[in-house]
């Protein structure tokens, strides 16, 4: 079990270089390294890490994606330390027709779509299966993007540095959906950041291979739960994430 959140006493000195930016790089002083008050806690110490990682490659303000709904909240507090412009990315698993669990891929309201070949064929799904699939789930992440923005257009990610930010990942099966839509976009990104304030080790090195950099505060080898990791990890609903992306001007 992780120890008791300590008391805020300053941000710690600079992470280790390199793809993958760990509790390892960071000096054990403060609360840098988790556990958290809260989501926001935890957006405040992972915003300084990103920071430094980012460095003076700042040719114009990164594009900071929550991924909600609790992303949204540690996105918001990333977002306001490297001065990044919030918008939220919703990643929508397909699962086949008649078997939902049994994903054929991933899709965002945008349309970039990541598909799972091997199923596909396995399911023996045509091409106008996987279209109607993928069309309907395209359709609710549309709607909920819509809802979360109050109707304002996405950011364009295309030659921007590109910060992904969840609140944790476990598997890292919806943060792997999102590296790979945001690189097929067009034009795609200059450069992809993904942060979170944990994740287990093995996650984290599977998820380096498809992003320039990761950047996760807790990596623990004994690993149960995100929530864990938070003395208050209440569920954020709707209406939270719809406030924060009104405040940010998105």
């Amino acid at each position: 079990m992780p120890p008791k959140p300590a008391a805020w006493k300053g941000y710690p000195s600079r992470p280790q270089e390199g793809k993958v930016v760990g509790m390892k790089g960071l000096a054990r002083q403060s609360s840098a390294h988790g556990p958290w008050a809260d989501r926001a806690a935890s957006g405040h110490d992972l915003g300084h890490a990103v920071d430094d990682v980012l460095g003076r490659d700042r040719t114009d303000r990164p594009l900071v994606l929550g991924l909600p709904r609790g992303g949204v909240v540690v996105a918001a507090a990333v977002a306001a330390i490297v001065d990044g412009e919030l918008d939220v990315l919703v990643v929508r698993k397909v699962g086949v027709p008649w078997h939902r669990e049994l994903a054929l891929g991933a899709v965002t309201a945008s349309g970039l779509r990541v598909l799972n070949s091997d199923v596909i064929r396995r399911a023996r799904l045509d091409a106008g299966d996987v279209e109607r699939a993928f069309s309907t789930v395209e359709r609710e992440a549309r709607e909920r993007e819509r809802m979360f923005r109050a109707d304002r257009p996405a950011v364009e990610p295309g030659g921007r540095i590109v910060v992904l930010v969840d609140d944790g990942l476990a598997t890292g099966a919806t943060a792997l959906a999102a590296t790979q839509l945001v690189r097929n976009a067009t034009p795609p990104p200059r450069r992809v950041v993904l942060a979170a304030p944990v994740a287990p080790p093995d996650t984290v090195r599977r998820l380096a291979a498809h992003v320039d950099d990761v950047v996760v505060l807790a990596q623990p080898a004994d690993f149960l739960a995100v929530g864990e990791w938070f003395a208050d990890f209440t569920q954020v609903d709707d209406t939270t994430v719809q406030r924060i992306m009104a405040r940010s001007g998105r």
